[in-house]
């Protein structure tokens, strides 16, 4: 089973902060944070790149990014990892971006864990593990047992979807590799605070 970079994966929306994606990341990193998942998935291309290439600039040595959905971006900009859809060709990924690259894929159900599991992805984001805002359409909250019930695949599993300081200590005690939050961070007044105690959470 691979180790992954973090406990704490931190994902970007930055239409939730008042500040600047890369503050609001300078911030997390201060708090603790060092896995960073872009997202932000309507930016025009360019701009995304620019911003993915602004984020691996700014994680020198500091962190580690996933990219969202985009194998070739991840390539171009060098980054430590893509998170791709259930849907998406892993293997096909794989390929192109080789074995170094941690592949992650976004897992509703059941299915969806085995089937990265047979693909070769390297973990998978469970959601949503508590009612989310951020994530209605997924259906009704799966709870922290879905969380063993994951892991019995073999791959590590992140929790992602209403996960806070207070419930992320369940998540590991359930199961979970780690644990992969949105707005707990990027909404938070004070997103180095938020992060520190979502570090703390999963320790």
């Amino acid at each position: 089973m691979r180790h992954l970079p973090a406990r704490l994966l931190v994902v970007t929306d930055r239409k939730l902060s008042a500040r600047h994606v890369l503050e609001t990341v300078a911030a997390a990193l201060q708090g603790g944070a060092n896995w960073f998942w872009l997202r932000d998935r309507d930016l025009e291309g360019r701009e995304r790149e620019r911003l993915a290439h602004a984020m691996m600039q700014h994680l020198r040595g500091r962190g580690f990014l996933t990219i969202g959905g985009d194998v070739e971006l991840a390539r171009i900009v060098g980054a430590h990892g893509v998170q791709l859809s259930a849907q998406a060709d892993v293997k096909a990924a794989r390929l192109l971006l080789g074995q170094d690259m941690l592949i992650g894929v976004s897992a509703h159900v059941g299915q969806d864990v085995e089937q990265a599991q047979r693909d070769g992805a390297d973990y998978v984001t469970l959601s949503p593990v508590f009612p989310s805002a951020s994530k209605p359409g997924y259906g009704p909250a799966l709870g922290v047992q879905a969380l063993a019930q994951a892991g019995a695949c073999g791959l590590p599993v992140v929790a992602l979807g209403g996960v806070t300081a207070g419930n992320a200590a369940a998540c590991i005690k359930a199961g979970a590799s780690g644990v992969a939050v949105m707005g707990g961070v990027f909404g938070a007044p004070d997103a180095c605070a938020a992060a520190k105690a979502l570090v703390d959470g999963v320790r």
